[in-house]
């Protein structure tokens, strides 16, 4: 007797296939794999070299290092810095979260993306930015305020406010890192669910009691991340102490570390590697308290769209809520970039601005005549473009292989390509120096070890991006696409390229902006032969030609404006048209 085994369903042939390591899997992995020993390898380096030195095991860097001169004012400063910095980005992120998700004083798209705006802005031309509102004398702000004050007869020769202090450099640390508290804590409140608010609400308890009762202890655990970002943030910036916080004689580890590597010769490794620990120790330290606060708030009770769309009614207080909203996009953004135009455009630094005499002329002259300033501008669009492009790309094939094999492997690569955002930028750029700067590579000085340092430390955007861009293709087209015989190459190139490109263009962006305006691995991997605009900047800055200062960080931001507004074009457009319906031959 002939029996006949009936064909297996098309759908378990799919997964069977799925789960088979083909070539573009494979070459996915080993892209994963390799994103991952970029950022290892140097962190090991770093741990490594904490305690073998030149071939043997010692402790000789950590002797040197607990028995630096001043480190424990080093130490205090930094924790003084990071901490205040971060105390007043979580209650101003916090802040702006809750008006925006939870109260009617939200505007609709405006209000989500403003408090990010910082993030258009480098911190290095903040920085700068910053230091020509509020210097004592000549800064514009300043001088503004001084006028006011002398109509109403109270005449001051300086200040009234002085970035160069404590409190200017807890301000400016903190209005970088509220985009973070703001992200983080925007999506516990916008998944709460309002019926615990009702409930506290209808028992008597005012506005202000629920908050503080209700709402904050519910969505601890994004508050808690929150935190920990801020913290992380803080502890990797070099730009905003080395320009804001050098002048008044507060020195933090970030400087410190650059100046043995950079600014000292021979370079002091060994201490470098050991300040290094401390920052390791504090973020770490970060973490684990975030991992308590997660696991006390295990319980919180959240919902659909449904529960969380009814907001509280401010009242009268509506528009004072927006009001408050719209200034602290002007002091965090607005006012820095209006410094940096009108120094730039002006030729020089003066609280004197005259109006009718700004042109283009200084700004083409202090930046596109420098032939130095010319070659770090090339530089540093060469290696955006470059690095971004690389690091999409390689993080959008690795966000594929882990959606389409979930699986304990693709798990640890997905985790272990993120794990720069757990790390501080500043160690991860000390072992990449470590580990490509001498032999073997002998890469110091070169383009490429910051294309290396670049991608090591942007990784975790590029990542996060790829996986939104994955996730909005859905699992319909795809398997249609197995179904009608197309391999996992195929279906990438013709069914999810096409679908995750906008996705994709807007990471890529992300990542060319915080490329081209880093200073962190700059100061640490570029030189006078390798020279990129964050470099530049400082550079110029040690020098004090401040309307160079100034024009460059205005450049700055127009090639981040530019960019930035190409790919919102190119994301709505590419929104309206839609995508064709003929994929992978379906």
């Amino acid at each position: 007797m002939i029996t006949s085994t009936p064909p297996a369903p098309v759908g378990g042939r799919t997964r069977l296939r799925s789960r088979l390591p083909g070539p573009f899997d494979t070459v996915s992995l080993l892209i994963g794999v390799a994103l991952i020993a970029i950022v290892m390898v140097p962190l090991l380096r770093v741990l490594v070299g904490m305690f073998w030195v030149d071939g043997g095991f010692t402790i000789r860097p950590i002797i040197r290092t607990l028995t630096l001169p001043g480190l424990g004012e080093l130490l205090l400063n930094t924790l003084i810095v990071v901490l205040a910095s971060s105390a007043v980005a979580w209650v101003i992120g916090i802040g702006l979260a809750w008006l925006n998700e939870r109260t009617d004083a939200r505007m609709g798209p405006l209000t989500d993306s403003l408090p990010l705006l910082p993030f258009l802005l480098p911190p290095v031309a903040g920085a700068v930015g910053w230091v020509m509102l509020l210097s004592p004398r000549a800064g514009l702000l300043n001088s503004w305020l001084r006028d006011a004050l002398s109509v109403v007869g109270i005449s001051v020769d300086s200040g009234p406010f002085n970035i160069h202090s404590w409190y200017g450099l807890i301000l400016v640390y903190a209005f970088y890192a509220v985009p973070f508290v703001f992200m983080s804590a925007s999506a516990g409140f916008r998944t709460l669910d309002s019926s615990l608010e009702e409930v506290s609400r209808l028992s008597g308890a005012a506005t202000l009691r629920t908050l503080r009762k209700v709402t904050l202890p519910v969505v601890a655990p994004s508050l808690g991340a929150g935190a920990l970002l801020a913290i992380w943030f803080g502890m990797g910036m070099f730009s905003l102490p080395a320009i804001v916080g050098t002048p008044a004689g507060i020195e933090v580890l970030s400087v410190r570390i650059v100046e043995l590597l950079t600014f000292s010769y021979p370079p002091d490794t060994e201490v470098a590697v050991g300040l290094s620990g401390f920052v390791i120790a504090f973020v770490g330290l970060a973490y684990w308290l975030q991992l308590r606060i997660l696991r006390r708030g295990r319980h919180a009770v959240f919902s659909g769209k449904g529960a969380a769309a009814r907001r509280i009614e401010l009242g009268a207080w509506k528009w004072p809520a927006r009001a408050l909203m719209l200034g602290y996009v002007l002091l965090s953004t607005v006012l820095p970039m209006l410094a940096l135009v009108l120094v730039s455009l002006n030729g020089f630094w003066t609280p004197d601005i005259s109006w009718g005499s700004l042109n283009l002329t200084a700004l083409r002259q202090a930046v596109f005549d420098d032939p130095v300033t010319s070659q770090a501008l090339a530089n540093s669009l060469g290696l955006g473009v470059v690095g971004g492009l690389i690091g999409i790309l390689a993080a959008a094939a690795v966000a594929l292989y882990v959606a389409r094999h979930r699986t304990a492997l693709a798990t640890s690569v997905d985790a272990g390509i993120k794990l720069p955002a757990a790390v501080s930028n500043m160690v991860i750029a000390v072992g990449i120096l470590l580990l490509f700067g001498g032999a073997p590579f002998l890469l110091s000085g070169t383009l490429a070890i910051l294309l290396i340092g670049y991608l090591a430390l942007y990784l975790p955007q590029a990542s996060i991006a790829a996986d939104a861009a994955v996730s909005g293709v859905g699992t319909e087209l795809p398997e249609a696409s197995a179904v009608c015989g197309a391999g996992p190459l195929r279906t990438f190139r013709k069914v999810y390229l096409p679908l995750m490109t906008p996705g994709l263009v807007a990471g890529w962006a992300l990542l060319f902006i915080r490329m081209v305006g880093d200073l962190t691995a700059s100061a640490i991997l570029a030189g006078t032969g390798n020279p990129v605009v964050g470099f530049r900047i400082l550079e110029v800055f040690t020098g004090g030609s401040y309307a160079l200062l100034a024009s460059l960080a205005t450049v700055l931001v127009l090639l981040t404006g530019l960019v930035l507004a190409a790919v919102l074009a190119y994301t709505r457009r590419a929104t309206r048209t839609g995508v064709p319906t003929k994929v992978a031959g379906v």
